[in-house]
This record gives C-alpha cells, sequence and structure tokens, in this order.
C-alpha cells in the first residue's frame, strides 16, 4: 500500500488545489492523527492536504479487501457491524419473523468513488520536483478563499508578477517548504485559478477549447494582470479563431477596453470589432434597400424586408440615431418605384387593337404582378419613413400623382386596387397621428385619393394582403374629420351615396359622419343661445 500511495504521488506532482476538507461520513471517516498513523505504518506513502495553515502528510488508509464469494454485497459489508446470529434459508423458503431478535439495521448505501483532487502536471518537470510554494487567493468580499499548492519554479518562470512577489529561496529553485504568498481583493478568483492552471499546461491551445471562449476572456484579463505572457498569446489566438455570441463580444470588448495589449497580438482580434476604416452606414444601408426593391424574388424580398425593418427599428440595438438614413436617398428610390408604376399603368391603358385590328397579346399575370412588386415597395418605403418621421414628403408626392388618379378610372380592377392599397396606408397614417401635414396638403390628398378609395375598398377586403380594413374605417374617418367642416360636407355626401348603393363594398364612416353632423349642426344651435 505505501508503495502504491508513493508511485500514485511521483506521478502527479505539481499543483493541487483544496477548497475546504472532507466532510465527515460513514464513507469518509476520520483518519487516523499523523503520530498513530506513523506508528502503524512507518515508511508508508502520503498525500498533501491544501486546506489548513500548513500541509502536513497523512497516512493513506488501508485498501480493505473484498471477499470473492457470493455474498459480497453492500449488505456484506454490515456484518462487521451486526452482533447477532443470522439464519441462512435455502432459496424459496421464507423466513419466519423471530419476535426475540433486534430488528435489523438500515443497509447502508454503496460507496460512491470521491473525485481525485485536481492536480495540473508540466510533461517536463522532473520527479524529484515538489512543492514548495503555496497560493491563497481571497475574493474582494473575503468570502471565496482558494489555496494552491505549487511549484514555484512554473510559477515564477511563468508570470513576471509572481517571480517579484515570491520569496527568494521559492524564486530561486530551493526546495524549502512553508513558502506561501496571499492575493487579496481578486475580482474573478475562478478564471485567475485558471490563468494560473494555464501555466502548468504544456499545450494551452488544448485546455482552452475544453474552457470555452467566456473563460478564455476571464483568463485574458487575468494575464494581462499578472504579465502572464504566454497566457495572454494563447488566448489571443483562441479567441481570434472561433465564433463568439453577443455577450462574450460584449465582455471581450470591455477587457480589450481596460487593458493594454501588445499591437502584433491583438491586431486580429481587434479586426473582427472594429473596421480599420470607419465609414458611416448611410451609403450602405441605401444600397441594401435599393437592393430589397429590385429583387425579382417574392420570399427573399419579404426576408429581406423584415431584416432592415429591425436594424432600422428604434428600438433596435444596431440603430442608435438617424444618422444612417439620408431621406433625399430614400425618396429618389420612391421616385423610381413610382415611375415605374406610371409606366405599368400607362402599358395597361394603351389601346388593345393595333391600328390594323390586330388584337395586341400582352402576358396581363406578369404585368399585374411587376404592378404589385412596385406597390409593395411604396407601402414599404412609406412604412420606413414614417417611423422614421420622414413621412410628410411622401404624403406630397402621393397627393400629386394626377396622372395616376386618371389612370386609375380606366384601369382593370385588378391593377387599380393596388394604387388603393398605397393611399390606404397614407390614410392610416393620417387618422392615427403618426404623420402631420398642413391642412391644404390634406384636403389635396382627399380631392384625389378619397374617390379611388370608395370604389376599391371591396377589392382591399378581399384581398387584404394584411391590411386591416376595420382601422382603416377608423383612420379614414378620423383623417376626414381633420379637414375644414365645408369640405367634409362635400365628401360625407359623396360617401353617403356610395355607401347607401353598395353596402359593405364601401367603408363604413358612420362614427365620422355622426361626429361630423353634431359639429356642424347641433352645435350651431347651442352657441347662439350660449352668446346672448
Amino acid at each position: 500500500m505505501a508503495d502504491y500511495a508513493g508511485r500514485h504521488l511521483r506521478r502527479r506532482a505539481g499543483w493541487c488545489c483544496s477548497f475546504a476538507g472532507v466532510p465527515q461520513s460513514p464513507d469518509h471517516r476520520s483518519l487516523p492523527s499523523a503520530a498513530s498513523a506513523a506508528t502503524a505504518a512507518p515508511g508508508g506513502g502520503g498525500f498533501v492536504v491544501g486546506g489548513g495553515t500548513g500541509a502536513r502528510k497523512q497516512q493513506l488508509p488501508p485498501i480493505p479487501k473484498s471477499p470473492s464469494s457470493f455474498h459480497s454485497s453492500p449488505s456484506s459489508k454490515l456484518a462487521g457491524l451486526i452482533d447477532y446470529p443470522r439464519r441462512i434459508l435455502s432459496p424459496g423458503r421464507v423466513s419466519p419473523i423471530d419476535p426475540d431478535a433486534d430488528p435489523p439495521l438500515p443497509r447502508e448505501p454503496p460507496p460512491q468513488p470521491q473525485p481525485a483532487p485536481f492536480v495540473a502536471v508540466r510533461e517536463e518537470e522532473r520527479e524529484e520536483e515538489g512543492l514548495d510554494l503555496r497560493l491563497c487567493l481571497r475574493g474582494r468580499d473575503g468570502g471565496c478563499v482558494v489555496v494552491m499548492e505549487l511549484d514555484s519554479a512554473v510559477l515564477c518562470q511563468s508570470s513576471a508578477f509572481f517571480a517579484a512577489m515570491a520569496p527568494a529561496s521559492a524564486a530561486g529553485g530551493s526546495s524549502g517548504g512553508g513558502k506561501r504568498i496571499e492575493v487579496d481583493g481578486v475580482e474573478n478568483v475562478a478564471a485567475f485559478r485558471d490563468a494560473v492552471e494555464l501555466m502548468f499546461e504544456a499545450d494551452p491551445m488544448r485546455w482552452l477549447p475544453r474552457a470555452g471562449v467566456s473563460r478564455a476572456i476571464g483568463v485574458l484579463e487575468v494575464a494581462s494582470s499578472i504579465m502572464f505572457d504566454r497566457g495572454i498569446r494563447s488566448c489571443l489566438e483562441y479567441i481570434e479563431v472561433v465564433p463568439w455570441n453577443e455577450n462574450e463580444e460584449e465582455k471581450l470588448k470591455n477587457v480589450l477596453a481596460r487593458c493594454t495589449f501588445d499591437e502584433a497580438l491583438s491586431k486580429d482580434v481587434l479586426a473582427r470589432l472594429r473596421p480599420r476604416h470607419k465609414s458611416g452606414s448611410e451609403d450602405l444601408t441605401i444600397q441594401l434597400i435599393q437592393s430589397v426593391t429590385s429583387s425579382t424574388n417574392n420570399g427573399a424580398r419579404k426576408d429581406m424586408q423584415s431584416l432592415i425593418n429591425g436594424l432600422l427599428s428604434k428600438s433596435s440595438v444596431y440603430q442608435k440615431d438617424l444618422s444612417g438614413l439620408n431621406k433625399g436617398s430614400l425618396y429618389q428610390i420612391c421616385c423610381s418605384c413610382l415611375n415605374l408604376l406610371v409606366e405599368l399603368f400607362k402599358e395597361e391603358s394603351e389601346p388593345k387593337y393595333h391600328p390594323h385590328g390586330v388584337l395586341k397579346v400582352t402576358n396581363s399575370k406578369t404585368k399585374i404582378e411587376r404592378v404589385s412588386k412596385q406597390s409593395e415597395n411604396l407601402n414599404w418605403l412609406f412604412e420606413i419613413l414614417v417611423n422614421n418621421d420622414m413621412a410628410e414628403n411622401f404624403v406630397e408626392l402621393w397627393a400629386n400623382q394626377d396622372e395616376l388618379v386618371r389612370m386609375h378610372e380606366q384601369a382593370s380592377p385588378m391593377f387599380r386596387y393596388e394604387l388603393s392599397r398605397i393611399s390606404a396606408n397614407v390614410f392610416i397614417a393620417l387618422g392615427g397621428g403618426k404623420v402631420q401635414c398642413p391642412s391644404d396638403l390634406r384636403s389635396q390628398l382627399f380631392r384625389g385619393w378619397f374617390t379611388p378609395m370608395l370604389t376599391d375598398f371591396g377589392w382591399l377586403q378581399r384581398c387584404s394582403k394584411g391590411l386591416d380594413s376595420r382601422v382603416l374605417e377608423e383612420s379614414l374617418g378620423q383623417a376626414l374629420l381633420t379637414l375644414p367642416l365645408q369640405e367634409q360636407q362635400s365628401l360625407f355626401e359623396e360617401w353617403f351615396q356610395c355607401f347607401a348603393s353598395s353596402g359593405t363594398e364601401c367603408p363604413n364612416l358612420s362614427k365620422a359622419f355622426q361626429v361630423w353632423w353634431r359639429r356642424s349642426f347641433v352645435r350651431s344651435w347651442v352657441e347662439p343661445c350660449g352668446s346672448s
């Protein structure tokens, strides 16, 4: 047994760490004192206890011999504790209850294997080298204490910080015991322990992948503070080649901001965090939006629209201000989409026959898809403008489309209702107070696009494409009530006639109509009485 323990110690020489002693339990009986152990087994092997004020050698307990018989089960281990005879019956018979016998003792659970103490060993160490230095780490609050018994030669060779702090005998490689270093106020005790562990690793690039990115960043910060150059280089090399999540990225940024590293070592990591030539996102944002509006794949276009909406959202972590959006460039894209829409309606309004009476053959399905695409582009651009408080000029741009209003009367309902879809979003923004426009501009918008809206409302209900008809009715009525009362009267009269003849094919503006009626007539009878 002594030979077994001695061989075990020579193989695991390096450093060991302990948080506390082994708790007392039936499986872990207290060891005999050092004196009695030495008397019982002189010359036997020993092990180092990491907790306490000083390391001492204690005799390893003898390994119990397990019998080789069939009855060597966990219950047979109680044989020495039971002081009454047991009757062994043959299989198949039931043992009678002996009233005079004491109740059997409860069966102890089988002993669980205890984890071996962590020991880091450098491969190039010689067997005769010992653990001659004790390192004590204390957290800031003083609650977390880690005691490590180390090889001072490895510690001082790895870290200039410890080389300056180590006692002269330990730094010089002397094997005298009792030397200790205490480090108080450690912010991250676990990372400090990992950094010391890394000093005893022959190949750090094998240890770091097992630890992970987050622990490697913590070790990097500790290595910088204790001047552990090999650890700094290994951590930076590992961090640069692996992906990071957002939490790890923020943690790494904080470490790079607090610590100073050699530029030659950290340049590759910094290249993943900071562009070498800083440029604004303005031009790139416009290019992305232009790419979306010119996309020919409907599914991909919707996905890219959602992606850019998330990037430009005010609540997004990526958009901190409006410097990445150029209002003029956005309106140039709007005008380009609007011009394409006008050209498509001009093609639709052309005569269906050649001058010689030959029928023109056109692919109406393809033309409908092209009209729908430009309509969706304009609605998406308007949404971006509304979210960034830039939509007033779009309302003016849409209100001045007299040519499209005229072509709307001649176009097929399958084409023209796409125009009313754009008008619907404009009315919803006005009625919801998201866009503020002058009174004359609102009046111009209603004069041009209110009648087409009444005509196409049925199509918008059947082909909603995400448009809520109830919200449209409410917002249309609210926007109409922002006009002067005289203009409201003419528009409500038009609506009343349309609703009386078309019913649900026309928007229901009854609530707004009642408000207009009360404001126009009921108050006019009350005000003279109040003025007298």
